[in-house]
């Protein structure tokens, strides 16, 4: 049942991509003075958008390969963490200023790129 909890919070994840996107592009438009700001919100809403498929497809693969539960399962709290550290912290900079959070956008990389070969590792077995 664990596949259906992933599928559901990529949808979720999807459609704040979605939300967060609109705002960036309308509301927030004013409030992000500069096109550096602008740039930094949309690469942060792209990844955002990009993982929360890779959580649905985290749902789909636990479904689909059982016996590989608890490995994928591993590989959607590094998506999810990396959504939440790496765009997270790009939404948060670019709507603030606030410079230290920067700090944080690298572990939120690290936690996407882990999950990526994570997940592909977990698959190995499978495929040799």
């Amino acid at each position: 049942m664990m596949f259906k909890n992933w599928i559901s919070v990529g949808a979720v994840a999807g459609a704040k991509a979605i939300v967060l996107g609109a705002f960036g592009a309308h509301a927030f438009k004013n409030f992000l003075e500069a096109n550096q700001k602008i740039a930094i919100y949309q690469t942060a809403v792209e990844y955002h958008f990009y993982h929360a498929l890779a959580l649905i497809g985290v749902g789909i693969l636990q479904k689909i390969f059982p016996e590989q539960n608890r490995s994928i399962h591993q590989a959607g709290q590094l998506f999810l963490w990396g959504i939440i550290l790496f765009s997270g912290s790009l939404y948060v900079f670019s709507v603030t200023s606030y410079r230290w959070i920067g700090f944080i956008t690298p572990f939120g990389g690290i936690m996407l790129i882990a999950a990526w070969l994570f997940l592909g590792w977990s698959f190995r077995k499978l495929v040799l």
